[in-house]
């Protein structure tokens, strides 16, 4: 017989496990190095982003990694050269969710979503 739990009985304990169990995206990994994710990163040339990319390849400002309902996504801020996950280019100013595993390409820098 289950035990009477709050989380075997209650809609919060469930989410709450849910959430423990699945594989959420937590981190990314840029030049060996792991960073946190965040409620919004942000990447690119510029020394005022998040993560600074050296990179003649990639925009002053090139794309964001925002947290959003306990997922997140990657939105490409008008780059000129492209933000590409998993090969592809993504549609400028569109958000397109991240799974733990995806790359992440901008200009010459591969980021890996963990």
């Amino acid at each position: 017989m289950a035990e009477t739990t709050i989380v075997n009985d209650s809609p919060t304990g469930q989410h709450l496990k849910s959430i423990a169990e699945s594989k959420q995206v937590s981190y990314l990994v840029f030049n060996k190095k792991k960073v946190q994710l965040v409620a919004k990163i942000s990447f690119g040339r510029d020394p005022d982003n998040n993560v600074v990319i050296d990179s003649k390849l990639a925009s002053r400002h090139h794309c964001i990694i925002q947290k959003i309902r306990d997922e997140f996504f990657l939105k490409d801020e008008n780059s000129t050269n492209g933000t590409f996950l998993n090969g592809s280019r993504i549609p400028p100013d569109k958000y397109v969710k991240l799974n733990s595993g995806d790359t992440v390409k901008i200009g010459s820098e591969e980021l890996v979503i963990s």
